[in-house]
């Protein structure tokens, strides 16, 4: 194994309380590439501040071998002193290093260089930050969160770049396609302390399972054995003759060890409100276009949404989806063309602008509106301080600022804000941004479950693939396209009717054309497959309508007392009013249920 660039042994930290670095190591080789993951706010950007010498220790060991380079990429780069962007990201390079890789890298990151600090959006300054750190290559990069604010052709490209390049690489990311398409080991910071996998992040969940079933396991053995040292102490005739002081020094040990050890942190319980259904057809639109300073960023666009659809929207930064989310939905006019809205929509909308958040509110008020200390959730009172628990907030953050939350919590918590409201609609814009993968794959569950209808925009390709039933992308000129599942199928579809339009360009009959379009429609049936929402459901639905015959069977018990109306008629009323309503949804349910057995069977057949 070749010899470390740069290494961190029992790397301690803290702030007072409990620490956040315990036992922390990493050690980083020439052409490693690792990720290092771990939920949020558990240390994994100091650690990495500390191995960018930003952040001193309060024990432990760092080595960097003289002579290494190392560049790391903030989150909130300070832009301060430079004229433009361009300044900004030559001020990294070295006297050997390439100038013209900065306009390389400027133009990849759409960005000119001519841009000023001042005027810069968030996701523009991060863009001229992740330039700067890549700009001179070094020997090692450090990259906290690399793929925020780029869109999924630039993501794409970045991973491209990274493979190519010669640095060693640490990355911190949410993203989980990017973490398998760029790692290839991964280092996980849990309670404090590093544990190092040398795969890729593609195997490292299943590995994370299996420690900490180990660790359960290790700690149930625990408990056993302080029970059985307990009764020899208490009632052995050795304990009572002669006390064994090794023995009870052992127990004394295994007792503080018990009592000391931090279990792995709980899960967020993400659940939306529930909603009076919505009619069948939620959105149809016809011939839609729009413009903005004579540049078409939506043309001729036509669609129909229905109750249970699940639709992504894709595209570059700038490309319209903003803008064509919000005319579907009802809060921008197109030019010309027409929206019409279905029956019964109940809307929640979650936009990631987070730069619109109050940073001087606290929780408590922006969960209640300033209301008193309870939320309606499900049409029910809870109190704020249990409903923040469900999204891993304490009790003591009730009267916490915003503006001393990290992007994660701030993630946690305007969702928490929306899934409080009952919807039918939800409008989900980069949902995903600064969310740990434990609260992802909740939230994914969460949309692949939802009865009623989602609108989803996210640069996130794996969460794309396991929620979607379609994705709608730009094609260019103001056109775009809706394809059937996720983001990979619509991939592979483009990549399809690309090849066919090259086969026709190039001269083809007729007959040739019509021989490769069959050959692409024999793909196009191979390649079918139950989406991860269809999958879902099928898997979850027998359940759902099994529960509703018992609930009915419970009802129609009620009704069979004769005596019942004349007790009391309201209660009777009621019991055949909600009889009613689930044999609704039980047919409701039954008939999905034998739509998705039958495409099932369809495609295994």
């Amino acid at each position: 194994m070749a010899p470390p660039l740069l290494r961190l042994d029992q790397i301690a930290l803290t702030f007072g309380g409990t620490p956040l670095l315990s036992d922390a190591a990493i050690s980083v080789s020439e052409g490693d590439r690792i990720a290092l993951v771990g939920r949020n706010g558990s240390g994994k950007s100091t650690l990495l501040k500390i191995a960018a010498g930003f952040v001193t220790p309060t024990d432990g060991e760092v080595f960097k071998h003289p002579g290494v380079t190392v560049r790391y990429l903030a989150q909130a780069p300070d832009m301060d002193g430079f004229r433009n962007v361009r300044e900004y990201v030559e001020a990294g390079l070295g006297p050997a290093d390439d100038r013209y890789r900065v306009s390389y890298l400027l133009e990849h990151l759409g960005l000119t260089g001519e841009e000023e600090p001042d005027t810069l959006s968030g996701g523009e300054t991060r863009r001229a930050a992740l330039a700067k750190v890549l700009a001179p290559q070094p020997d090692i990069l450090l990259l906290d969160e690399p793929t925020n604010h780029l869109d999924l052709t630039t993501i794409e490209w970045l991973e491209g770049e990274l493979r190519q390049i010669r640095s060693a690489i640490v990355v911190i990311s949410h993203d989980r396609r990017f973490l398998e398409n760029v790692s290839r080991s991964t280092i996980w910071l849990d309670r404090g302390v590093t544990k190092r996998l040398d795969q890729g992040f593609g195997a490292f969940e299943e590995w994370r399972d299996k420690v900490l079933e180990e660790e359960e396991r290790d700690l149930h053995k625990l408990g056993r054995q302080i029970v059985r040292e307990e009764h020899w102490l208490r009632y052995g005739v050795t304990a009572r003759r002669k006390r064994n002081m090794r023995r009870l020094g052992e127990l004394q040990s295994m007792r503080s060890e018990f009592r000391n050890h931090r279990g792995a942190q709980g899960k967020a319980v993400l659940k939306a409100s529930d909603a009076r259904e919505s009619g069948k057809l939620v959105i149809e639109a016809e011939h839609l276009v729009k413009a903005y300073d004579g540049r078409v960023l939506v043309d001729d666009f036509s669609t129909r949404i229905q109750r249970g659809n699940c639709v992504g929207f894709v595209g570059p930064n700038g490309a319209g989806k903003t803008t064509l989310l919000s005319m579907l939905t009802g809060l921008l006019a197109p030019d010309s063309g027409l929206v019409k809205l279905g029956t019964n929509l109940e809307i929640a909308i979650l936009d990631q602008r987070r730069d619109s958040l109050n940073p001087e509110q606290t929780l408590s008020d922006y969960l209640t509106d300033g209301r008193g200390e309870n939320v309606i959730v499900n049409g029910e009172q809870r109190h704020v301080a249990s409903y923040m628990k469900d999204f891993l907030f304490q009790p003591e953050q009730l009267r916490t600022p915003i503006r001393e939350l990290s992007g994660g919590e701030r993630a946690r918590l305007m969702l928490a804000r929306v899934l409080a409201r009952p919807a039918n609609l939800l409008v989900l814009d980069e949902p995903t941004n600064d969310l740990d993968m434990e609260t992802l794959d909740l939230l994914q569950e969460l949309v692949a479950g939802f009865a009623g209808t989602v609108l989803l925009v996210s640069h996130d390709r794996d969460f794309l693939d396991r929620t979607v039933t379609s994705v709608i992308a730009p094609e260019g000129n103001g056109r775009w396209l809706e394809y059937a599942g996720g983001y990979t199928d619509m991939l592979a579809q483009r990549k399809e009717a690309l090849a066919t339009r090259k086969d026709l360009k190039s001269g083809k009959t007729q007959a040739a054309a019509g021989t490769v379009t069959g050959k692409t429609s024999v793909q196009r049936e191979e390649k079918r497959k139950l989406s991860y929402k269809q999958k879902f459901a099928l898997e979850t639905l027998p359940a759902k309508i099994e529960q509703l015959h018992t609930e009915i069977a419970a009802l129609e018990a009620k009704l069979a007392d004769p005596e019942l109306f004349t007790k009391n008629a309201a209660l009777f009323n009621k019991t055949v009013a909600d009889i009613g309503k689930k044999r609704h949804s039980l047919e409701t349910f039954e008939h999905e249920w034998l739509e998705l057995e039958m495409l099932r069977e369809e495609i295994e057949g």
